[in-house]
C-alpha cells in the first residue's frame, strides 16, 4: 500500500511570519458605530486600532506608552517628582500662611 501525502496549492505561511509581516508594516482596524433617534445623536463611538511593533510606532510618531506611568519607569518618576515640587509649594504656601497668623494673633494680643 503506498502512502499518500496531501498536496496543496499554496504554501502554508506559519504564524510567525504573519505576526512578524504584520508588526513589520502595521496594520489599522477603523470603525464608528452611530446611534441617531429623530436625527439626534445618542451616541457616535469612533474606534481606532493601530497593531504595530514599536519600531513602527516610534518612527510613525506615535509614544503614549512612554509619557504614561502605569508604562513606563520614567514617567512614573518624572509624576513623583512634579507632585514633590507641588506638594514643596503647598507646604511653602501654609508655613507662610502660619507665620501670618502667629503675627496677627502677636499683634492681637498687644493691643488687648
Amino acid at each position: 500500500m503506498a502512502e499518500q501525502k496531501m498536496t496543496h496549492a499554496i504554501e502554508a505561511t506559519n504564524l510567525a511570519d504573519i505576526l512578524e509581516r504584520v508588526l513589520d508594516k502595521g496594520i489599522v482596524i477603523a470603525g464608528d458605530i452611530k446611534i441617531q433617534l429623530a436625527d439626534i445623536d445618542l451616541l457616535n463611538i469612533k474606534i481606532r486600532l493601530l497593531i504595530c511593533s514599536v519600531d513602527k510606532a516610534m518612527e510613525m510618531g506615535i509614544n503614549w506608552w512612554q509619557q504614561d506611568s502605569y508604562l513606563s519607569s520614567k514617567a512614573q518618576k518624572a509624576d513623583i517628582e512634579q507632585e514633590n515640587r507641588e506638594l514643596k509649594k503647598r507646604l511653602e504656601r501654609n508655613e507662610e500662611l502660619k507665620r501670618r497668623l502667629e503675627r496677627a494673633e502677636a499683634k492681637a494680643t498687644c493691643e488687648k
